[in-house]
């Protein structure tokens, strides 16, 4: 009824002027119906695969099952063409994805783009072209509303064994369909499939060979794409309208896996980009550096979160590093009174932190192996609580109803209870390997497997 909540308010405050008393109460009660509505239905949405806020948190309404099974508690479940390991969003009850799907069709010489011998590589392209395409399901059914294909083509390498072609996931705003196959493209849709415009900044060189994963980050009109790799590394925002570019900004990085965090603190927007090298904020505005600090370990994947006015940032990989740094921050911050807190000990590879009340939670490299940290001082609260059964973990973790979500790679999800003392609720298992991180819309949690899209429901 109502495009937004400032609509709603205008039309009360007319109806407070003018007409009749019991008209007027009539009136201001359906507004306040379409306001509650309105609220309601923003906070089923998860617009980017860490949630609303880019976090991992559902919203307080959400209210997933804690218990399921292969048999118990699947609401809907569908098969998957391809292969991808981008996480699934909601927007309405529509929900979007991508997927990497291996041709008949054999690459000719002259097809064959080269990838730059000039670094090492441990993996092997393949010889085949891949359609990538994008996928849109109804929310309350599973049905396959839309498919589009964005692009086929050529992979000038290959990935790692865990990985794949269609790790970028997408984002939205309501309005649009942003979509990332990193060197196959950058693709701009209406939420009916329909192309509004497209961008190719060329191939991308990713360290070793191991592949790509840009999941573009998004606020208003601007649109961010974190392009680092083995040469000629940036960062890019472009226009959402348009896919022209506002600005960039060349970085001296190597291969990064992280998504940007948007953060606004005292009028100022940031852009809070992870890296090997250094830790970066820039204005969103005009790519301006705002602050900068100490870099992580090698292969900077977990992406920055935010909470009380500071930026989290953290890495594992050969290493152990986490740093707080205040958003009001300037300039170089590479002495410790200048940063809220370092830590260095059980820090994650793969999977992003969470946040839940005045606590910060992770897990060890790619391991079940838990974490939780004082926000205000670094302080552990615990240190190395075992999440029994699980593998490898490299989904990142979500919180809902005061339960927190741990996925691992052979399908196994430990659900415990946020809180001090961490304690295991429910253990349960899909029979196929998870990597995305999970999608929550009220009491459905949709999980994405290495074959099918799950909905999880009570």
């Amino acid at each position: 009824m109502f495009k937004s909540k400032s609509q709603c308010n205008t039309l009360v405050n007319f109806v407070s002027w003018n007409g009749d008393k019991m008209f007027r109460f009539f009136v201001t009660g359906i507004v306040l119906i379409a306001i509650a509505g309105f609220s309601f239905g923003e906070a089923l949405n998860w617009p980017t695969w860490r949630g609303p806020q880019s976090n991992g948190i559902a919203p307080k309404n959400a209210a997933p099952p804690i218990r399921w099974s292969e048999k118990n508690n699947i609401k809907w479940k569908v098969e998957l063409p391809g292969k991808g390991s981008s996480s699934p969003i909601i927007w309405g009850d529509d929900i979007f994805l991508t997927t990497a799907i291996k041709t008949d069709r054999i690459a000719k010489k002259d097809e064959q783009p080269k990838r730059n011998e000039n670094f090492e590589a441990k993996t092997v392209p393949t010889a085949n072209f891949y359609r990538f395409e994008v996928l849109c399901f109804d929310k309350n059914t599973g049905k396959l509303k839309w498919n589009k294909i964005a692009n086929e083509a050529f992979p000038h390498e290959g990935h790692h064994s865990t990985h794949s072609y269609a790790a970028g996931s997408c984002v939205t705003d309501g309005k649009r369909l942003y979509t990332s196959f990193g060197s196959f493209g950058f693709y701009c849709f209406d939420l009916s499939g329909n192309l509004l415009w497209q961008r190719d900044f060329g191939r991308l060189t990713t360290r070793l060979g191991w592949g790509e994963a840009v999941t573009p980050s998004l606020l208003n009109d601007s649109l961010v794409l974190n392009l680092d790799q083995e040469v000629n590394s940036k960062i890019v925002v472009l226009d959402c309208n348009t896919g022209k570019t506002k600005w960039e900004k060349d970085r001296d990085e190597k291969t990064t896996w992280n998504t940007p965090l948007i953060v606004t603190h005292l009028n100022k927007t940031q852009v809070i980009l992870n890296g090997t090298n250094r830790v970066r904020s820039y204005n969103l505005a005009d790519g301006s550096l705002i602050w900068e600090t100490s870099g992580m370990t090698t292969n900077a994947i977990p992406s920055p979160i935010s909470a009380n006015g500071m930026a989290y940032v953290m890495s594992g990989y050969r290493g152990a590093a986490a740093i707080a740094i205040p958003l009001n921050s300037t300039g170089v911050l590479d002495t410790a009174e200048k940063v809220a807190w370092q830590y260095a000990k059980g820090t994650p590879y793969v999977p992003s932190p969470i946040i839940n009340e005045d606590m910060l939670y992770f897990t060890k490299a790619n391991t079940g192996i838990l974490t939780a940290l004082d926000l205000k001082t670094g302080k552990p609260i615990f240190e190395e609580f075992r999440l029994e059964n699980t593998s490898t973990l490299y989904a990142s973790p979500v919180i809902a109803n005061g339960m927190i979500y741990f996925m691992d790679r052979d399908g196994t999800t430990v659900v415990i209870k946020t809180g001090r003392k961490p304690e295991i609720i429910a253990t349960n298992r899909l029979n196929e390997s998870i990597d995305a991180s999970p999608a929550i819309s009220g009491k459905t949690m949709f999980i994405r497997g290495e074959k099918h899209l799950f909905a999880i429901e009570e």
